[in-house]
């Protein structure tokens, strides 16, 4: 599952920034990453987060985990994406993030795979370590260890010292949470994808922004900013909008002749064959649209986020947890000005738990490649509980 909000904008997800800070020409170079110059000896490591919009890897010190290359490219979900497709994204990333001079001194890879979930015989396992396999062969990598997790498994490993065991949510354009045992995910709630799940998600959210609009228009519900919102982003002629906003006397009610019958008519005519003619998923699209009105003072926009953050706290909560148990959090929707953030914390404070946001998995597969190799895991660099959301 991805922890992006939008897995359908892969072609601005940094495919072709190979070029970027690991793209030296041999161990003595100055290929920097974050200001660090990459040493001229040592073993080196390689993280990979692989999710539905891109495929990044950073190269590190095996010795104290400093970040010293990255590049990314495509998607690397490993269910999805076709295995030879897969193969050339992680060829692109990997290429990027290690100088051709310094590749024989990888003495180990991990990736943390969308739809890598599961045991060693699972499909997406299985095709993440045949493309990784023979993404490193292409690349001249010996890595004798080659470790493969979910993206959620390495996310987890993300926060402060790697922890082995405690609780992941993820909440992007899909919503997971997980229980990982021994750095390996024991038991999975949610993340059952668009269809059957992944209630709190992007794609519920935006699914929620449009059935709101179609309410208003049909009067089965209330006012909201979501309808001209959600008809602009669809390209519905400004003509049939609403001229409503969530504050003032004009957005108290929609009467006839604030918004006529007949735009209304033409509203619905409009966008339902918009959404029918997109893949359902896009409608995540719709989510910071959400965000945007609940912090202009939109009823309805909060009530939806009000509602995901109840549905990913519904999901921790299943987890059984353990009042101070660690929470590992990632996800479009959450850190520090993610939508769903204020009122989820809330919510867990009820369970006696507090998350830790991480921005994504790469920082958690450099320290399971770590691992692999043998390596003392400390904290790098602190990983803190996000701050609430302003105007939440």
């Amino acid at each position: 599952m991805s922890n992006e909000l939008n897995p359908d904008s892969g072609a601005d997800s940094g495919r072709g920034s190979g070029s970027g800070s690991g793209t030296g020409s041999g161990p003595d170079s100055d290929s920097r990453l974050g200001g660090h110059r990459l040493p001229a000896g040592g073993d080196l490591v390689v993280g990979l987060d692989a999710g539905g919009t891109r495929t990044r890897a950073v190269l590190a010190s095996a010795s104290d985990g400093r970040p010293l290359g990255e590049g990314a490219a495509g998607p690397g979900n490993a269910l999805t994406v076709p295995v030879p497709q897969l193969t050339e994204h992680l060829v692109e990333a990997l290429a990027g993030a290690v100088p051709e001079a310094a590749r024989p001194r990888v003495v180990a890879v991990a990736g943390g795979f969308a739809g890598a979930a599961g045991t060693a015989d699972e499909p997406g396992r299985v095709n993440a370590l045949a493309a990784l396999t023979e993404a490193l062969r292409r690349l001249g990598i010996p890595a004798r260890e080659v470790r493969i997790s979910s993206d959620i498994e390495a996310a987890f490993a993300a926060a402060p010292g790697a922890p082995a065991d405690g609780l992941a949510l993820v909440a992007g354009t899909g919503a997971v949470a997980m229980r990982i045992t021994a750095r390996h995910c024991e038991k999975t709630v949610g993340g059952d994808g668009w269809l059957l799940g992944d209630d709190g998600g992007g794609f519920w959210i935006g699914r929620e922004a449009v059935r709101l609009a179609l309410r208003m228009a049909d009067r089965r519900g209330g006012d909201t900013a979501l309808a001209a919102l959600v008809g602009r982003e669809l390209g519905v002629p400004e003509a049939v909008l609403p001229g409503l906003s969530p504050e003032g006397p004009s957005g108290t009610a929609a009467e006839e002749g604030g918004w006529p019958r007949a735009d209304r008519e033409a509203y619905r005519r409009h966008v339902l064959p918009a959404v029918m003619a997109e893949p359902p998923v896009r409608l995540a699209r719709f989510a910071p649209l959400v965000a945007g009105a609940a912090r202009a003072g939109d009823a309805l926009a909060r009530a939806i986020l009000d509602e995901a953050a109840g549905h990913l706290a519904d999901c921790v909560r299943a987890l059984e947890p353990k009042p101070g148990e660690s929470v590992v959090a990632t996800g479009g929707l959450l850190g520090p000005e993610g939508p769903l953030t204020a009122p989820l914390n809330r919510r867990l404070a009820a369970l006696g738990l507090v998350a830790h946001w991480v921005p994504d998995g790469s920082r958690g597969a450099v320290a399971l490649a770590r691992l692999a190799h043998g390596g003392a895991v400390h904290d790098s660099a602190p990983v803190t509980p996000p701050e609430p959301e302003k105007n939440q």
